[in-house]
């Protein structure tokens, strides 16, 4: 993906997506994101996740339910501090020690020891396609079910709206659905 398309498609400056194209670009390669519809998907939601690639690590109030990411065994958050330490970093935002682990096996990263690797662009956006990969999302992008991908990635629908917006611009931008969207589709 070229910046020129990367800024079209997310709507931000072009220094910005000079920043990130050659890392999502090698990303999308490595993990087969290689057709119009994978691609619109993924930039989409990994544009919403991070705030228009401003975003690699989890803005930490701490919020109630970032207070519930302490303790939670199904995050592998067992020890004192696992909440903060293992909060969502990268272009998905990876969160809890499990995930982290998978993730640096996968990357062959030592992300428990040191999770701010996920705030590297190339980690970042390699942490994103590893998660895109693992959840079986290229068949999901290729269906354009854009709200199973969204739920996946969520566990809900928080922020649909942006995403939605955000995947229209990138499909218009890739070429992706001349004549999907329409007046009754939502």
């Amino acid at each position: 993906m070229i910046p020129e398309e990367l800024a079209a498609c997310l709507g931000i400056p072009l220094t910005r997506a000079q920043t990130w194209a050659d890392p999502l670009s090698a990303a999308m390669a490595l993990y087969a994101i290689d057709s119009p519809k994978r691609q619109a998907a993924f930039i989409a939601q990994i544009g919403h996740e991070s705030g228009r690639l401003i975003y690699v690590r989890e803005l930490w109030g701490p919020t109630p339910a970032q207070e519930r990411y302490e303790g939670r065994a199904d995050l592998g958050n067992t020890e004192k501090g696992d909440g903060f330490k293992f909060r969502g970093r990268g272009l998905i935002q990876v969160t809890g020690r499990t995930n982290y682990q998978r993730c640096g096996d996968a990357l062959v990263l030592p992300l428990t020891d040191h999770p701010e690797l996920l705030e590297q662009p190339g980690n970042a956006a390699q942490s994103a396609a590893w998660f895109w990969n693992t959840h079986a999302l290229n068949v999901a992008a290729e269906l354009m079910d854009f709200e199973g991908i969204t739920k996946v990635i969520n566990g809900g629908l928080n922020g649909y709206d942006d995403r939605v917006n955000l995947w229209k611009m990138c499909c218009t931008t890739l070429g992706v659905g001349d004549g999907y969207w329409s007046e009754s589709w939502h």
